[in-house]
């Protein structure tokens, strides 16, 4: 197995360099992507950062074409973990001097510097390393031991493939959009009649009138909640405040517990504010204050 990785593994580091050089050298978005990478704020200059990804680019392809024609020369190899280690340096700096921004390592990504990249960088030098003591062709690897070759190749396929794109946006996005169309939106009501999860509650209350009227005295974030007669009530705390005291108030809201975003019109909400200690109605003058919903002007 251990032969087998060594001689295998120039091959590995030519496609893992090659796509990382092409997209760098010859895709358009070097120039677009550079002012948000962590070059560009090392050079203090976007053109630069585009030229300097341009250059590492072609370098990395010379070293694919290196790895791929003379595989038993420990020169690529050593080189590639040269560049490894070049890597490594530049993403631990880049990241100290500005965290918010891409390290620029396939030219075509905006996420910042994570784990991925410093994995990424420290698989080119152990690899290079790899390489460099390879004896033997690739090529003769494969004609030698195909299938334990394939499987190798697939997996270190896997595994680069892991670590240069983004899980977000690659499959655990398109993931979470097929759970919601098989288990619908959880912020939408089920057609049925059923009730919706409190959170749904919660961004109505939020965008009604209601909760404008009451924001002012309102002071937390939701405590309780409990169900009653088909209503949803919304516990929050406040304080009432007039010019001789200021005293702990109890807001509450009810809403339609079937109430969900693709209900038809505005959500009727009930709000109440009663004294913490005595129990009694207060801050009526500011719940009545409804603010009115100006009409936006039309043209023509």
């Amino acid at each position: 197995m251990l032969s087998l990785t060594t001689h295998l593994m120039p091959l590995v580091l030519a496609g893992l360099l090659g796509w990382t050089g092409s997209v760098k050298l010859f895709h358009r978005d070097t120039v677009r992507q550079a002012p948000r990478t962590a070059l560009a704020r090392m050079l203090r200059s976007s053109g630069r950062a585009a030229l300097v990804l341009r250059a590492v680019g072609a370098l990395e392809l010379l070293l694919t074409a290196g790895l791929l024609a003379l595989p038993a020369s420990p020169v690529p190899g050593a080189a590639t973990a040269v560049l490894g280690a070049g890597f490594l340096a530049y993403l631990g700096y880049g990241r100290a001097l500005a965290p918010e921004s891409s390290c620029g390592c396939s030219a075509n990504e905006d996420t910042p510097i994570t784990w991925r990249a410093f994995a990424r960088a420290a698989v080119v030098l152990a690899g290079g390393a790899t390489a460099a003591a390879a004896h033997g062709a690739w090529w003769s690897t494969l004609s030698a031991r195909p299938g334990g070759s394939l499987l190798f190749l697939a997996v270190a396929a896997v595994v680069l493939t892991a670590l240069s794109v983004d899980p977000d946006r690659w499959w655990l996005l398109p993931l979470r959009r097929l759970g919601l169309r098989v288990r619908g939106h959880p912020l939408f009501g089920t057609g049925r009649g059923d009730q919706v999860p409190v959170a749904a509650s919660v961004e109505l209350l939020e965008r009604s009138l209601a909760w404008q009227t009451a924001s002012p005295v309102v002071r937390s974030g939701l405590l309780d909640h409990w169900e009653e007669d088909g209503w949803r009530i919304l516990l929050y705390s406040g304080v009432h405040a007039t010019r001789k005291e200021a005293r702990p108030v109890s807001v509450l809201f009810a809403l339609d517990a079937t109430a969900g975003r693709d209900s038809p019109g505005e959500p009727v909400v009930r709000v109440s504010c009663v004294d913490a200690d005595s129990g009694e109605p207060v801050a009526q003058e500011v719940l009545n204050a409804v603010p009115v919903r100006r009409a936006l002007p039309t043209v023509g």
